[in-house]
């Protein structure tokens, strides 16, 4: 894997974006569907507001892409958010109000304990089951490890738990967002100590 540099953020935005496509929480930030242009902006957006912290990662085939806050750098500063609500809301359309509504439940509940946040981490789907979400994971273990600090991150699947679980991660919280139609979507909140 390698660091994602400035000119390596499209093709990090297209992996997540391909990886996310049917993602149930992305899903509601998109209402129902995730179109691939949309999701690709968005992927851009975040990329970018991540990439200073030297977090960013890609395999070097770019078939997996993930994004690390490091300790106490997870919230966005109000000034980013300023700066990227207008692209936001081109991305989010209509359902920008209710994807912060998501965004603040998800920050109420993040813990305040020094440690990595796994903001975004996906596979292409095109190569899924081949270890590159593995190959991302291992060393930002081994240094939450080694700096003696936890990893958290917000799972959207209960398909993905064992995966996580495998690097000891460990679910906190069951969160439920609300679908238009008013169903619950849940949300798995995990943490991990360091060993």
């Amino acid at each position: 894997m390698r660091n994602v540099t400035v000119a390596e953020i499209p093709a990090m935005a297209r992996t997540l974006a391909r990886a996310f496509a049917d993602d149930p929480v992305m899903s509601l930030l998109f209402n129902g569907s995730v179109p691939a242009p949309r999701a690709t902006r968005f992927f851009t957006i975040m990329g970018r507001l991540q990439l200073h912290h030297g977090h960013t990662y890609i395999t070097d085939g770019d078939e997996a892409a993930a994004i690390w806050a490091p300790p106490g750098q997870w919230k966005l500063p109000v000034k980013d958010i300023i700066t990227n609500t207008p692209a936001l809301l081109r991305v989010l359309g209509w359902r920008f109000p209710s994807s912060l509504k998501i965004l603040n439940a998800l920050e109420k509940n993040h813990p305040r304990e020094p440690h990595y946040y796994l903001e975004f981490i996906g596979t292409d789907p095109a190569h899924q089951g081949k270890g590159f979400a593995s190959t991302l994971m291992q060393p930002m273990i081994e240094r939450c490890d080694t700096e003696g600090v936890g990893a958290y991150l917000e799972s959207s699947r209960e398909s993905n738990l064992a995966f996580y679980g495998r690097f000891g991660f460990e679910t906190t919280t069951v969160i439920h967002h609300k679908n238009p139609a008013g169903d619950p979507v849940p949300q798995w909140l995990m943490w991990r100590s360091p060993r």
